[in-house]
Parts: structure tokens; sequence; C-alpha cells
């Protein structure tokens, strides 16, 4: 049985709009959480505010993946639109694995806990700490410059305590 174009669009759409749902309750759940916690619970604020962090970025990435996925299984699209979101998908693949390792390499380092986000042009490292060093600036941007080709000018340290 074959189905339309246009129904597989309507599916694609809604469950992506199923996914936004999902990720607006869950946000809705954790800052209720959040907002119940006592100033001397800055341990699970933190806990919670990376755990939120993740679940949103996965959510998103998964939604990502359903839009690529529509483009390069649909009938209608055209062989370099297939082929331009095969290798978005890939590129973003590539990006996650790069991004976890690099939250464990940073963690290995005694850090709390660690979000990076990779764009074209940089990275941003959210890291659970509520003060850094110089030398622990400086391992971050030598795990950065190791594992990328990024340099110290294309990344951001945000210390989050």
């Amino acid at each position: 049985m074959k189905i339309k174009p246009r129904t597989k669009k309507f599916i694609v759409l809604s469950v992506m709009v199923v996914l936004l749902v999902a990720t607006g309750v869950l946000n809705w759940a954790l800052n209720d959480r959040l907002g119940s916690t006592t100033p001397t619970d800055t341990a699970n604020v933190t806990e919670t505010f990376f755990a939120s962090y993740r679940n949103d970025r996965e959510a998103t990435r998964e939604s990502e993946f359903l839009y690529l996925d529509a483009i390069i299984t649909s009938e209608t699209s055209s062989a370099e639109a297939k082929k331009a979101a095969e290798e978005q998908k890939l590129d973003l693949v590539e990006r996650m694995e790069k991004e976890l390792q690099i939250e464990a390499l940073i963690k290995s380092k005694g850090f709390e806990d660690a979000i990076i986000t990779m764009s074209d042009t940089g990275v941003n490292v959210v890291v659970g700490a509520a003060e850094m060093t110089a030398a622990q600036t400086a391992q971050i941007y030598d795990i950065i410059e190791s594992e990328t080709t990024f340099t110290s000018f294309d990344v951001k340290i945000i210390p989050y305590d």
C-alpha cells in the first residue's frame, strides 16, 4: 500500500508537533521542580539543568532526524535534496559523537558535568563549576583544540553552578 506524499508530510509534521509538545511538557515539569528547590539545593538544580538540557537537545535532534529522513524517503524529493539531507544527517551524527567525546574528556578532568554545543563557527562549553581557574580553562581549551579544528578564539566557556 503506497502512502501519498501529502500524507507522508502530514505524518512527519504530526510527529514533530508531538515531539515539540512533549519537550514543552518536560520543560514545564523540570522548571516546576526547579522552582520548588531551596537555595541550599544547588547540586540538584545543577544536575537538573544539565539533564534538562540534554533531554531538550535529544528531542530537538530526534525531530531533525525525522525531518531529514522524511526528505530522504520522499518520492517527491529531488536527488539533490536527498543527497543534501543525507550529508546533513551524517554531519549531525558526527557532531553528536564529537560533543559526547569532548563532554567525557572534560568530565575526566574533574569537572562535575559539561555540555558541549558545536556549530560550524565555534564551540560553546557549559561546565558544572562555580568558578574556574586559568589552569582549568586552559585544560578545556586544550581538549577542544586537540579534538576539533577550532582554536581558543572559537570557544566560549561558561561556568554554571
